[in-house]
């Protein structure tokens, strides 16, 4: 890490980690010559991640699992330095994204609040970069005034107003191990999704909408996005989309119908 007492802009780099020892290093190899601290909220790894974790940072804490949004707030908690790098333990900064970084926390003044990334997505041995995998996740801000929300899953920054850029570069997204692990992710956040859903009150009533929305999914990163671009791989992962969203609607239907039947049986019982 980046020794104290340099005149330039601080930066703390905050990662949540669950297991993740044969892909957390790379991540840590990317940040560790740009970083004033590093942070890592492990939730009860089992593999190693821990004792990988403190090769590079003495800031390593165990916890329970609240859910991401939590989680990742508690890292932010814990950040001391002027910036703040969220990066998941399956990502890493490539090489113009690293001297970009440096070159920004090197100047006098940044106008910005925060940063957007470039997302490249690696699935089965192919980088891909269209369909979701064009999208810019925000992952760079001002640590001061900025909080994650509180959900389970997808979640999300909230920054001072001000203006966002984009850091040149790429966020490298090794995103799944195997086909088998990204089916247990995409199943795994279609139903976090559906009870995110339910507890924002939000209902699904038809299932010709749950099927439209898969249907509208598959069509918006294939085509529109230019999900085709990728070729066969572009196919599977826009596919693999498509069926999340229709689990997440599904799972939405499931508990507005269960909903229901307790109001029902509940007004009955009177």
């Amino acid at each position: 890490m980046i020794e104290d007492g340099r005149d330039k802009n601080t930066l703390s780099v905050c990662i949540i980690t669950m297991n993740e020892a044969d892909r957390l290093r790379a991540c840590l190899e990317s940040v560790k010559d740009l970083a004033d601290e590093i942070i890592v909220f492990d939730s009860g790894s089992s593999d190693g991640t821990v004792e990988l974790a403190r090769e590079y940072t003495d800031k390593v804490q165990v916890t329970d699992w609240p859910g991401f949004g939590i989680q990742k707030q508690r890292a932010l908690d814990e950040a001391r330095m002027d910036w703040v790098l969220s990066i998941d333990a399956d990502e890493a900064l490539d090489e113009q994204a690293q001297q970009a970084l440096k070159d920004l926390l090197a100047q006098d003044h940044i106008e910005e609040v925060a940063f957007r990334i470039q997302w490249a997505v690696i699935r089965h041995g192919k980088r891909l970069k269209h369909g979701r995998s064009a999208r810019a996740p925000l992952r760079l801000y001002r640590r001061e005034g900025a909080r994650f929300t509180p959900v389970a899953v997808h979640e999300t920054i909230e920054h001072p107003p001000g203006k966002v850029g984009r850091l040149p570069g790429y966020l490298l997204h090794y995103t799944a191990r195997d086909y088998g692990h990204a089916l247990a992710k995409n199943a795994k956040y279609a139903w976090l999704g559906s009870q995110k859903y339910f507890d924002k009150g939000k209902r699904n009533r038809s299932l010709l909408v749950v099927c439209l929305r898969a249907l509208w999914t598959f069509f918006q990163i294939y085509i529109l996005r230019g999900g085709f671009l990728d070729g066969r791989i572009g196919f599977i992962v826009a596919m693999n989309y498509m069926q999340g969203n229709f689990n997440k609607h599904a799972g939405l239907w499931i508990l507005t119908q269960e909903e229901k039947a307790r109001k029902k049986n509940g007004t009955a019982d009177q």
